[in-house]
């Protein structure tokens, strides 16, 4: 395994933002990771699929883009099935390998981007799913230690989109496999957002976990660009939570915001809706922009640099603050 250098990122990032990382290598291995040379004094960036990230500039480090593949089952019996995965594996692909074969749980979770070692990390989510919900364990090579660790979903932090990946453990490890405990008996989330009506346009009359991804792909596929086309990272913001006062003092405001109960108290704002509210949608400064169907997505039309999409965040930060006094986060990692 060697480095390329001064290699071009547009390929590699879902934005498709033309930086260059200094040094750049493709793994498929773990023992490739073993042999390993760095310089401790430069940073290290693990890259799966890029539909996460937005580059602000060249990358004066390391790119380690995890192509660790295979997928097989590890244990089963007549209620469940676990499932591991490399890391570098497509999530789509593995979705579509679990409806395929009758393995419940991540139907919800379909045509996510990006690749399967970046699904603890996020702890990815939609539809009223996280991984969370179906993870069992993970292994993880720890880049400087030259060892394998093994982590349970509690080592694991996850919290809403987020890990201990993404804080405490940064830079420090790439994912190697990720094994997910599935249901042969399905339970069906079809409430969250427009799945229910999805189905029934659909005709669906025998529910299955076939007909609830094909109708999240649908609905994904309507309200959500193709990176192929034009350059994003899907959600750019998280949904924020605040108290359930402060959410009834919002509602006198603004009669329709939308909201939903959390287990605690709280409710989680939906930021797309005020992020539209505040006329946002579909708006475009130079090449960056908001996507014109769905206020979440910023786009690069082509050509943007990543400051112009981070400067429009920020734009759009300030302005949620001021209207609604409340403050967006990033979903997306800013490197």
């Amino acid at each position: 395994m060697q480095f390329s250098e001064n290699k071009s990122l547009a390929a590699f990032n879902s934005f498709g933002i033309d930086v260059k990382a200094r040094y750049f290598a493709k793994i498929s291995s773990v023992d490739e990771l073993s042999n390993l040379q760095l310089m401790q004094n430069l940073p290290l960036l693990v890259l799966g699929g890029g539909s996460n990230i937005l580059f602000m500039g060249d990358f004066n480090g390391y790119i380690l883009h995890n192509q660790i593949r295979g997928i097989e089952v590890v244990h089963e019996d007549e209620d469940q099935v676990l499932v591991r995965t490399g890391a570098g594996e497509v999530w789509h692909d593995f979705v579509e390998y679990c409806i395929g074969n009758g393995f419940a749980g991540i139907e919800n979770l379909a045509l996510i981007p990006g690749r399967n070692g970046a699904s603890p990390i996020q702890n990815i989510g939609a539809y009223g799913v996280e991984v969370k919900d179906v993870f069992y364990e993970l292994e993880a090579f720890h880049l400087f230690e030259k060892k394998i660790y093994r982590f349970s979903a509690s080592d694991c932090a996850f919290g809403y989109r987020d890990s201990v990946f993404k804080n405490k453990y940064k830079g420090q490890f790439m994912i190697s496999s990720v094994t997910y405990r599935l249901n042969k008996k399905p339970t069906f989330h079809t409430t969250y957002g427009a799945i229910q009506q999805e189905l029934e346009e659909m005709g669906v009359e025998d529910l299955s976990i076939r007909a609830v991804g094909d109708a999240v792909i649908r609905i994904r596929r309507f309200k959500l660009p193709d990176p192929a086309i034009i350059g994003n990272a899907g959600s750019f913001f998280k949904n924020p939570e605040i108290s359930a006062a402060d959410f009834q003092q919002l509602r006198s405001v603004y009669p329709d915001i939308v909201g939903y109960a959390l287990p605690g108290g709280n409710i989680k704002l939906a930021a797309g809706w005020m992020i539209e509210k505040a006329g946002w949608k579909g708006f475009r400064k130079g090449q960056a922009g908001v996507h014109d169907k769905q206020a979440l997505v910023l786009v690069n039309h082509g050509g943007a640099k990543g400051k112009e999409i981070y400067d429009l965040s920020e734009e759009i930060l300030a302005s949620i603050r001021e209207k609604f006094g409340v403050d967006l986060e990033r979903e997306v990692n800013v490197v």
